[in-house]
């Protein structure tokens, strides 16, 4: 199967299609971490070529529930934030309505302001292996639900201060835009 993981840097999705045999490659306008399958480019430019899945991890930084708090600071509307917010949601719905039969989209709840369609589904890291909350929605296209592979008990929230997921400094937003190792192989197991 030849796999796109468009708007993917660390090549963690990427290498577990790659590692059950697939033809994966990621692509985002930032270098990959690891080498490999990249295409560093626009990948509205690449949705035409003949891909039979994608997985896309479009920027959330507008589109989010958790940043809604900054289109109405102080009880106005900041038409900056909802401009950015709107150009983000034309970025989401071309993937979505990508020529490709098999489509994942992943992002947070989002902000109900942008009308985006409904997700299909919410994933946990905790139901894949890892020890955190942090909802994430999926939009699914002719695939199946994302079935729990390894559930744990008492996870911890990926919103306390100081943990790993929340340090600051210039790499907090590609730390918290990795995906989680459980959902990849999940991901690359279950729609192979």
């Amino acid at each position: 199967m030849k796999v796109l993981i468009a708007c993917e840097f660390s090549g963690i999705v990427r290498e577990a299609f790659n590692r059950k045999g697939h033809d994966a490659w990621s692509c985002d306008i930032i270098p990959s971490e690891t080498g490999g399958k990249h295409i560093q480019d626009d990948v509205l430019m690449h949705l035409h070529e003949d891909w039979d899945l994608m997985i896309a991890h479009p920027p959330c930084t507008y589109l989010s529930n958790a940043g809604a708090r900054f289109l109405y600071p102080k009880g106005i509307l900041n038409n900056q934030r909802l401009r950015l917010g709107m150009i983000a949601k034309l970025f989401f719905m071309d993937l979505y309505d990508a020529p490709i039969e098999k489509i994942c989209i992943e992002n947070p709840i989002p902000s109900r302001i942008f009308e985006l369609p409904k997700y299909n589904q919410i994933i946990q890291p905790y139901e894949h292996g890892h020890p955190f909350q942090k909802r994430t929605c999926l939009w699914l296209k002719n695939i199946p639900l994302l079935n729990s592979t390894e559930i744990l008990e008492k996870p911890q929230s990926t919103k306390i201060a100081g943990n790993w997921f929340n340090k600051g400094g210039k790499d907090r937003q590609k730390n918290r835009a990795r995906t989680f190792e459980g959902i990849a192989n999940a991901m690359a197991n279950q729609w192979s």
